[in-house]
């Protein structure tokens, strides 16, 4: 785990010593234990590492350049089949000096070329520079667990895992990026600004499953993995249970590969406990396992993590946190360099703080109820009369609009007038939901709602919750349901093996009872959140008034009347805007302690 960054310029042009140097700070928290940086400024072509030390802490020191100085090669995440991989290089000849997984890519990309990156499995953002080809690469892992961003102005590229890390360059060069509207209107629908947009005009992410290659002439952009290739085929539960336990044990089995300390986050829910218990067959120590609670019994599941933990012997570390964290958000949000408007951040970050005292590398569920549909708007959409019978597009619009946050009439309306003639005619749905919907056609309707969700509100939102949080103590989280052997499977399955008669993850809790037990495989689902809107009506009303009236950036682009509304609406109960005023919030907070301050 590590944080990477650096530059191609098309012209040959050297970056400064100390801009690099400034990036490489920016990244300090991703990679506390050591640095590296490769740079040719007669070439202008950089790429650094700042290195959280996991495998080989002796000898993977990045970047790993070959022998004959013509290759670099820099890694943030971790390569979980490399002892495989460098097995089966041993076995032609090529030499391996390190025991590190980053030297595995350098050697296979030697051999093989660029298409070395479909046998890895793992979390990863890649950078290699070919001076043979005089060619820059960028790669990203298959579902996007690892951040990687790019701003190409047609003459200099800059790359880096956070977007904190590139703006000081942007801006000595006079190259400042403005707020990028079109992306505010998406996170309006989205509660978060869905990839490949971000907050700025001309950032944009490196998309899952994708590399780019950089040269003189310009840039080649090449999608090396996609779900939708799976086809649905028909299993007999016994079958498909063998196979679901038989992937999901090997996936948490070789991500226990580590030379430093590791555990889990346990909430006690199905998924946490079910990669406990998958923990727990292959040591021979007791898991380390971390979960926080809350006073409210409404939002504490620590007594379901306390059973899951005896349950399997785990070395388990508890405790109540303060429930209001609201002062922490403005620090939540430094380390997502963009508004998100959900407020599970908060206690993510509170258990990462809490695994940090005692471990480098935590477990974690994430990925299961997207694959398997463990939420309940999946129960509550699928639950509607005719929803099976409608028309494709008829049935894509209203699963979109079961999910928006603000309906398209309800943005226009929120909008100034002149901001709402530039955003006329940008339909959120047709430019971010659709494509992929039109990817996943031939999926059944489950599975085509479960598809949106992979590709936007797991890489959107989901997994940048471990990944930054995480990085902000300098903790990594990985998540075994994400191996693609998983991720496969999962869209082999019908969407009846998932969801019957309103049974969430109906077979996979099957599959898991003779491991958890039945009060854990079938106890009702909580979300990781705190009462936001609670609060809202109450203690923090005039702090949330504030914070919106204060927003320089909301001043610009929505009407005051119609804020107004809502905050009076919601505070005397006659509506719930919640998750609105939250959005909202989250993007005054952006404006007035991360955009200028970053």
């Amino acid at each position: 785990m590590c944080g990477i960054y650096g530059y191609w310029d098309r012209k040959r042009r050297a970056m400064g010593e100390g801009q690099l140097a400034t990036m490489a700070d920016r990244l300090a928290h991703r990679g506390p234990d050591d640095e590296g940086l490769w740079h040719q400024p007669q070439r202008g072509i950089a790429m650094g590492n700042r290195r959280l030390s996991i495998i080989d802490i002796a000898g993977g020191r990045q970047p790993f350049v070959s022998d004959d100085g013509r290759v670099a090669v820099v890694q943030n995440g971790e390569i979980f089949n490399y002892v495989e991989l460098a097995a089966e290089l041993r076995a032609q000849g090529v030499e391996l000096r390190t025991g590190s997984d980053t030297e595995v890519l350098l050697r296979l990309y030697e051999r093989e070329g660029i298409s070395f990156v479909g046998k890895l499995n793992g979390m990863f953002a890649i950078g290699i520079d070919d001076l043979r080809q005089d060619a820059m690469y960028l790669v990203r892992d298959r579902i996007g667990v690892k951040p990687l961003y790019v701003a190409d102005d047609g003459t200099r590229v800059l790359f880096a895992s956070e977007i904190k890390a590139m703006l000081p360059a942007l801006r000595e060069t006079g190259a400042a990026p403005a707020v990028d509207l079109e992306a505010v209107h998406h996170y309006l629908s989205f509660n978060y600004i869905p990839a490949p947009w971000t907050i700025w005009q001309n950032i944009r992410h490196v998309m899952p499953g994708t590399w780019m290659k950089f040269t003189r002439g310009g840039v080649e952009t090449h999608r090396w993995w996609n779900l939708a290739e799976q086809r649905e085929q028909d299993h007999r539960f016994n079958t498909w249970s063998e196979e679901f336990l038989a992937i999901l044990d090997d996936a948490t089995r070789i991500r226990l590969r580590a030379d430093v300390p590791w555990g889990a986050f346990l909430s006690g829910g199905v998924d946490s406990s079910t990669i406990v218990g998958l923990m727990a067959r292959h040591v021979d120590r007791p898991v380390k396992t971390f979960c926080i609670g809350f006073a409210d019994p409404r939002f504490d599941e620590s007594a379901f993590a306390a059973a899951a933990a005896l349950r399997f012997g785990c070395e388990h570390t508890s405790e109540i946190a303060e429930l209001n964290m609201l002062d922490r958000w403005p620090h939540v949000l430094f380390h997502l360099d963009q508004p998100h408007g959900d407020a599970s951040f908060m206690p993510t970050l509170r258990v990462s703080e809490l695994a940090a005292r005692h471990v480098k590398v935590v477990l974690t569920g994430d990925g299961g109820d997207e694959l398997f549909a463990g939420y309940e708007k999946y129960e509550q959409f699928f639950a509607r009369p005719g929803v099976q019978a409608l028309p494709p597009e008829a049935f894509q619009r209203g699963y979109f609009d079961s999910i928006s946050l603000f309906a398209p009439q309800a943005k226009q309306d929120l909008y100034r007038p002149e901001i709402a003639r530039q955003l006329t005619g940008i339909d959120s749905f047709a430019v971010a939901a659709k494509p992929w919907f039109d990817e996943a056609a031939h999926f059944d309707r489950l599975n085509q709602a479960l598809y949106l969700d992979m590709q936007l509100l797991l890489s959107g939102n989901n997994l940048v919750k471990p990944d930054r949080m995480g990085m902000a103590v300098s903790i990594e989280a990985r998540t075994p349901f994400l191996d693609w052997r998983m991720m496969e499977f999962a869209f082999r399955s019908r969407g009846t093996t998932k969801l019957h008669d309103g049974d969430k993850k109906h077979w996979y809790k099957r599959a898991v009872v003779p491991l958890i037990g039945e009060d854990l495989a079938y106890r009702a689902k909580q979300m990781f959140t705190v009462p936001v809107g609670e609060w809202f009506r109450r203690e923090s009303h005039v702090w949330l008034t504030g914070v919106l009236h204060g927003s320089a950036l909301l001043q610009q682009l929505f009407r005051p009347e119609a804020i107004d509304a809502m905050l009076q609406r919601h505070r005397d109960g006659s509506a719930n805007f919640t998750r609105e005023l939250r959005a909202l919030a989250a993007l005054a907070l952006w404006d007035g302690h991360v955009r200028d301050h970053a």
